[in-house]
């Protein structure tokens, strides 16, 4: 299954858990021309209409009260109607600030959604994630995979994302660790990760856990440094 070129859908992204064997029996709209080559592109839940999404869904589920937290101070910044309104990488409006805050991670058992003053913050960029088992187009794993439990490809888990480097490490349960060249911005559990190499699509696996953000990792790197300059100055001068 080809890779992405000059149309959009060409990223094939949403066929990246459908079974090798089921292509044969498809008609592509390009190859035969038909009347759904072009279709109009819909960026929202289509079947819901022209509506405020958050109303949507608070008709459907209880609201569960939470709070704005500052990733970087701890500081509560404002409160909301539920971890489940808001989504990685999201602007959270606060109420009484001007500036942009961006939704950076979420605590469900306490209800806590982290924010930060930058749409790049730090906090929103990580290079590390573990899919459930992968769904492999092909059925199997490729050779390379299985023979070296890594193997470099491309990844990508939004359908208009450039495709990013990454190495792939198989596990015995079937699922891969994916550790990228460099990180990706708002990553989120429960989304896809899509594989590619080359001009083919590989598979895909559902998103299950993150490594640390770069903010975390800055923050433990400061913490070490502030503890290597603490014992330094704790040693006593030579007489």
């Amino acid at each position: 299954m080809g890779s992405p070129g000059s149309f959009s859908l060409r990223k094939k992204i949403h066929l990246a858990q459908v079974s090798n064997g089921y292509f044969p029996q498809c008609v592509s709209p390009l190859l035969y021309g038909l009347s759904t080559t072009f279709p109009f592109q819909s960026m929202g839940v289509c079947f819901i209409g022209e509506r405020n999404f958050e109303k949507f869904l608070l008709e459907y589920l209880e609201p569960q009260p939470g709070n704005f937290v500052s990733v970087e101070y701890k500081k509560v910044m404002g409160t909301h109607k539920g971890w489940f309104l808001y989504t990685i990488g999201q602007r959270a409006r606060l109420a009484g600030l001007q500036d942009a805050w961006f939704v950076v991670d979420k605590d469900v058992s306490t209800g806590d959604i982290f924010v930060a003053p930058s749409t790049d913050h730090p906090a929103l960029f990580r290079d590390l994630l573990r899919t459930n088992r992968v769904h492999w187009i092909a059925e199997e794993p490729p050779a390379e995979l299985v023979r070296d439990k890594m193997m470099e490809c491309h990844f990508r888990f939004r359908h208009q994302m450039a495709l990013v480097p990454c190495v792939l490490t198989l596990n015995q349960d079937g699922s891969v660790w994916v550790t990228l060249v460099k990180p990706a911005r708002a990553l989120t559990p429960g989304q896809f990760a899509v594989f590619y190499k080359g001009d083919e699509c590989l598979g895909s696996g559902k998103i299950l856990r993150l490594g640390p953000s770069v903010f975390t990792m800055q923050q433990g790197r400061n913490r070490e440094e502030g503890t290597k300059k603490e014992d330094i100055d704790k040693v006593e001068p030579a007489t």
